[in-house]
């Protein structure tokens, strides 16, 4: 079942799409910064145990150059891009 373009799996009984909602809203008011793609309801008597699935979030690589924490070198300088060429690359 698909609400508000989140897909959502119950387990255990029914629930109206009223409750869908409000569950929805609740965990879109607990993780204000993860956009919520899944949901799994397990109902347990009067009791509903929510799992939410959230959308991958983007990662920019940061990495440690010539003593400084950098994720693109866009804003070094010739100098400091040359020092970055020439220095010894390790493999992990």
């Amino acid at each position: 079942m698909i609400v508000d373009d989140v897909k959502i799996t119950v387990n255990g009984g029914e629930l109206l799409p009223e409750e869908l909602t409000a569950y929805i809203e609740h965990g879109r008011k607990k993780y204000p910064h993860n956009r919520i793609i899944g949901m799994d309801v397990r109902i347990d008597g009067e009791y509903a145990d929510l799992k939410y699935y959230f959308d991958a979030v983007p990662f920019e690589r940061i990495r440690r150059i010539t003593g400084y924490l950098v994720g693109t070198l866009d804003r070094f300088n010739d100098a400091k891009r040359c020092e970055e060429r020439e220095r010894v690359k390790h493999n992990i």
